[in-house]
């Protein structure tokens, strides 16, 4: 299928879930990121959910990363040149959602790049080879691709791996693995 025709199907498979749904597979994914030896590092980046795009409730991630005292970096996005500046995320840190209710730091701690050493990445879908299809504006294609070439790149989704994704372009950044409530897929 093309990134189009999946951006259809998972949007109306995420619409389908109801809330007690949505929030049994979050705890799941969450718990499947446990069996990853990923907890070494220090900077961990994580998306915050949009509800109304009916996306995993990262809050559980959250705790996990709290609990095991790292460094949580979260991003503000800007939409002239669809690029992510990243910042600490600290009991001071103010956020407010933006137009497309996207909750963002105000400002805070600004974190580079490098610093990053786990990124957790929102999707839409993805296939059997590590090809993600997100919501088409390319904010963490073009994030990833000036991450440091050890930094994880973990996706988490609702679903399972499509076999393929026809139109990947070169553009496109693979992710090396993919929690779902069922399993992990290595990449």
């Amino acid at each position: 299928m093309t990134k189009k025709q999946l951006r259809a199907k998972y949007n109306a498979l995420r619409k389908s879930l109801n809330h007690a749904q949505k929030e049994d597979f979050s705890l799941k994914i969450a718990n499947k990121l446990l069996d990853l030896d990923i907890w070494k590092a220090a900077f961990y980046h994580l998306f915050l959910t949009i509800d109304t795009k009916n996306e995993i409730n990262t809050d559980y991630i959250l705790h996990i990363l709290q609990g095991k005292d790292k460094n949580i970096v979260i991003s503000k996005s800007n939409f002239n040149d669809y690029s992510l500046r990243h910042y600490l995320l600290t009991d001071s840190t103010v956020l407010k959602p933006n137009t497309f209710n996207i909750p963002e730091p105000e400002g805070g701690i600004e974190v580079t790049v490098n610093q990053i050493e786990v990124v957790f990445i929102p999707l839409l879908a993805f296939d059997l080879a590590g090809n993600r299809v997100g919501y088409g504006k390319g904010f963490y294609d073009r994030f990833l691709s000036v991450c440091n070439a050890t930094t994880l790149k973990i996706g988490l989704s609702y679903f399972d791996a499509e076999p393929i994704i026809t139109d990947v372009g070169t553009d496109d950044v693979k992710i090396d693995f993919c929690v779902t409530p069922n399993r992990i897929y290595r990449f």
